[in-house]
């Protein structure tokens, strides 16, 4: 996958990013600007996701906390939640 070339966030996005403990924001922030050099990256773990959520697709922050997110035209993504499993309910 080839570096994205611009990033949007979902107000629901901002609003769960900022609830999220100091710790875990520190390490979002690092993945989200590892993700958007490299979407492949190993450690991210970044992949498709199936059934009601089939549109979109997650990458890792932790071995708990989860970015669910979708690919736009021309390298763009937006960013709609971040949360532990929980996310995909």
């Amino acid at each position: 996958m080839p570096r994205i070339s611009k990033s949007h966030t979902h107000a629901g996005f901002e609003e769960k990013f900022r609830i999220l403990p100091k710790d875990i924001q520190k390490i979002a922030a690092r993945k989200i600007l590892l993700f958007e050099d490299n979407p492949s990256h190993p450690g991210l773990n970044t992949h498709k996701l199936k059934g009601d959520l089939a549109h979109f697709w997650s990458f890792y922050v932790t071995k708990n906390y989860r970015v669910l997110f979708r690919f736009l035209k021309d390298n763009k993504v937006i960013y709609y939640d971040i949360d532990t499993h929980d996310i995909y309910k």
